[in-house]
């Protein structure tokens, strides 16, 4: 039996909707709160590995999302130059019969969260947040006030609340995201039906992804080194992104061309969190990117947050205390969150290289070693599973 009977959790990313789903089918009572007062997401897209696909699949929801997305056939992953000269094709791997990877817009992966929360009776409050919480030194439920005027007692409250969350801040005041020194422009297009690999173009001091999102659509993502603290007014983002990667070949080039007012363009900086075990105090825990935001340079962020809920749903039905699981539960997501978080900056760091002979022998690099790198990669994930 679950250990906790009503869980709170703040936050209704990625993190939180898995979260809830997961506590749900372990029969514990979830409600969860959300700043938004309309449930609405980023609209650009994000791609799902294996290791993600595997949580979804066990949340119920793999069907639907497959539906929705765009699986890889083979699980290919095309490298080329700036220029659109071919360097490399790698491959990622496919376990237990499922894809190897698969690209979604963002929304669509929340809209089918959405629905299997609902399925599952979770109690969804949107346009609140958490106004106070306090316990009674641990030995009870957390007291909870929240921003629309209700109150209430839960055995657990689960920050899911992103980078800057507000639960963390309650907890451990002292950790702050951290800038990278990278921006992130994205971009959403038309695919043409040939377009059906994930492709990555390796410039100097830039590159620039692409990946199918749907049988409709893609998009496109272009990472750079930006100033701290850059703001950019939104409506001159697809200009922006235009200059800043124009002079990228094929087969970038051709949606670089279709960049323009009314082009569906979103620019974020790239922060981190990094914060030491453990990840909770007395009965509040930090989860997704509110204990381990990453780099986005691995495409692992989503499904961190996915494996994140499927672990902790699980200690909290097994043997022992509350603290016990909660101290289980940062010991084994801890190694395997910071991995991720090592490996994504030294990719992000190989892709700003901005000297022309040092970004020919990555390139080489890539040619001689990519492989290689990605079986290992994935072999450390398992390893740590």
């Amino acid at each position: 039996m679950p250990r906790i009977d009503h869980a709170l959790i703040v936050g209704a990313g990625i993190a939180g909707c898995s979260t809830a789903i997961a506590l749900a089918q372990q029969g514990v009572r979830v409600t969860m709160v959300e700043k938004q007062q309309v449930w609405k997401f980023q609209s650009s897209g994000l791609f799902i590995y294996s290791n993600g696909l595997r949580v979804l699949r066990d949340l119920g929801v793999l069907p639907q999302i497959l539906e929705a997305g765009f699986a890889v056939r083979g699980g290919r992953n095309q490298y080329f130059d700036e220029s659109g000269t071919f360097i490399v094709e790698t491959v990622y791997p496919s376990p237990e019969g499922l894809p190897a990877i698969v690209g979604i817009k963002r929304a669509e992966l929340h809209r089918v969260l959405a629905s299997r929360i609902a399925e599952l009776g979770v109690t969804v409050k949107l346009g609140a947040t958490v106004t106070r919480m306090s316990d009674a030194g641990g030995e009870g439920p957390m007291r909870v006030n929240l921003s629309d005027g209700t109150q209430g007692e839960f055995d657990l409250v689960i920050g899911a609340d992103g980078i800057r969350s507000q639960v963390r801040a309650e907890v451990f005041p002292h950790i702050e995201p951290v800038y990278s020194g990278f921006g992130v422009w994205r971009s959403v297009h038309d695919r043409p039906r040939g377009l059906d690999a994930k492709i990555m173009m390796m410039g100097v001091g830039k590159r620039l992804g692409i990946m199918p999102i749907s049988d409709e659509k893609l998009y496109m993502f272009g990472v750079m080194l930006e100033p701290k603290d850059a703001w950019y007014e939104p409506a001159d983002w697809p200009l922006l992104m235009r200059e800043r990667f124009g002079h990228f070949g094929a087969p970038a080039a051709q949606f670089l061309e279709q960049l323009g007012p009314g082009s569906e363009v979103l620019y974020t900086a790239v922060e981190e969190i990094i914060a030491p075990v453990p990840w909770h105090r007395g009965r509040v825990v930090i989860i997704g990117d509110a204990a381990h935001a990453s780099t986005p340079f691995m495409g692992q962020g989503g499904a961190m947050a996915l494996e994140d809920s499927v672990v902790l749903a699980k200690l909290l039905t097994g043997p022992g205390s509350l603290e016990e699981a909660l101290q289980a539960f940062a010991a084994r997501r801890h190694p395997m969150c910071k991995l991720v978080q090592d490996v994504s900056r030294q990719v992000g760091q190989a892709g700003a290289l901005e000297a022309a002979d040092d970004c020919a022998r990555r390139d080489a690099e890539l040619r001689r070693d990519g492989q290689g790198k990605v079986d290992a990669f994935f072999a450390a994930l398992d390893r740590l599973r």
